[in-house]
């Protein structure tokens, strides 16, 4: 058995396709075919069903599958710390990020960090707050950009605050409070609202400011795209309240769209998550563009 086997096992388990597995791993399908058949007479089980149609995976498959990705995650892990020694930065970065992100310029971030570290392999994953969060306490990401109700940190990982923010109100600008300087949930309480889905971060923000506050909303329409919500507004069919550094430039290029301060509005911090538990070389590389510095 080898690490390349343990590879094509993997793949296979989770694209449930010899083809789609082959070309994750630049291999012939014949090849890959090969090897894991070679594999099961070695080990004595089979780890896949097949048929002509379906891959699936044997029970003894789920569990080979299991205990071959720790092998795997260690092995890069290892070839990533030799490579660190040289002063070489090598490896996988799973990075997270909220749709709603503004603190940071995540792409230009990206750019940064590839131009001082070629070697390392980046992937980029969208999600909610308390998702990623937990995807990095389970070792499936490395670092993510969070936004949460304010005083609310995530647990079991590394944070550090990036910014703090306001919601601001969002109508269309033929809303009767389009041109209004300022006003209060009191105000607004009685709007049908568009906003994410209930259970998120995002939501829960606004959600408590109304509780807090006593008063009982509409939400008619709810989204996790921003880009839909906004033309829900737009179409006059809702209003909503967003984090103020995230939509004033949307709506700075969306005549449609009028922003309203918010009095006793929700806030929100948003912030850095990374794995207390031994972060990887390229984790530390990447904080360290963050100008954030670690233990050695």
């Amino acid at each position: 058995m080898d690490l390349q086997q343990m590879r094509y096992v993997v793949a296979l388990a989770e694209t449930r396709n010899f083809t789609r597995a082959a070309e994750r791993c630049s291999v012939v399908q014949s090849s890959l075919s090969h090897r894991i058949a070679g594999l099961e007479r070695e080990l004595g089980v089979k780890l896949f069903a097949r048929s002509s149609r379906r891959v699936e995976l044997t029970s003894a498959g789920v569990a080979f599958v299991a205990a071959a990705g720790e092998c795997l995650a260690a092995a890069d892990r290892a070839v990533a710390d030799a490579a660190a020694a040289t002063g070489v930065v090598r490896g996988r970065l799973a990075v997270g990020v909220i749709v709603t992100t503004a603190a940071v310029d995540v792409p230009e971030l990206l750019q940064r960090y590839r131009a001082g570290h070629p070697d390392v392999r980046v992937s980029l994953r969208s999600g909610r707050s308390d998702e990623l969060a937990a995807a990095i306490r389970d070792g499936d990401l490395d670092i993510a950009f969070l936004g949460l109700p304010e005083g609310e940190l995530p647990s079991g990982v590394e944070t550090l605050v990036l910014d703090h923010d306001r919601h601001v109100l969002v109508v269309p600008t033929g809303h009767r409070l389009a041109g209004a300087s300022r006003v209060t949930l009191s105000d607004i309480a009685e709007e049908t609202f568009v906003d994410f889905v209930a259970g998120t971060p995002a939501r829960a923000q606004s959600d408590r400011a109304f509780t807090a506050a006593g008063l009982v909303r509409d939400v008619a329409y709810e989204a996790g795209v921003v880009e839909l919500m906004t033309q829900l507004i737009a179409r006059g069919l809702g209003i909503a309240l967003m984090p103020s550094a995230f939509i004033r430039p949307m709506a700075a290029r969306a005549p449609e769209l009028a922003l309203v301060p918010v009095v006793d509005g929700p806030r929100r911090i948003e912030c850095l998550a990374w794995s207390r538990f031994n972060p990887t070389p390229a984790t530390r590389a990447m904080l360290g563009v963050l100008g954030v510095r670690t233990p050695a």
